[in-house]
């Protein structure tokens, strides 16, 4: 069992190093994290999953962002200690966070992550959406959160003001 709480400015620390077990050296080297830059992630949406320990299990961070002229929020990194890996708590985080994004009245969420494995939670590619460089455009995906969300919604993926 997991407790999902908000994440806190003293998780931020034990969530960077979980990010760094998870993902590659050089994962900061990434394109989205040039829209990450000197951007605080939006508050209530970057959780972080508990065991009944109190151990960090898994985090999940949203970042606000701007397509073309609409508001947006860019998800990730997601990542879960390799102890709970296929346990569903990455799905879990997902579709918790979603529903807090709802909630909080976004209407738009995208990524840059495998559709196939994004597909299961409602993203689709956004075939009009362009992620700065050097972004595999097959990998640039999409929620709505609200009906026609992502209707005319078009153009480059920039930092949110």
């Amino acid at each position: 069992m997991f407790e999902l709480t908000p994440e806190t400015p003293e998780d931020w620390w034990e969530v960077e190093a979980l990010y760094d077990l998870c993902f590659a050296p050089g994962r900061e080297a990434l394109s989205s994290y040039r829209l990450r830059d000197d951007v605080p992630p939006v508050d209530g949406l970057c959780v972080v999953a508990r065991d009944e320990g109190g151990i960090l299990a898994g985090a999940i961070r949203f970042w606000p962002v701007r397509v073309g002229g609409a508001e947006a929020l860019l998800l990730g990194p997601v990542a879960v200690h390799p102890t709970y890996q296929g346990e569903g708590l990455g799905g879990y985080l997902i579709l918790d966070s979603l529903d807090r994004a709802r909630d909080g009245g976004w209407a738009r969420v995208m990524l840059v992550g495998d559709a196939p494995y994004y597909s299961r939670f409602g993203f689709r590619r956004l075939t009009d959406v362009e992620m700065p460089p050097p972004t595999n455009p097959e990998r640039v995906l999409g929620v709505a959160l609200k009906a026609g969300a992502w209707d005319g919604v078009s153009g480059l993926v920039t930092r949110a003001a």
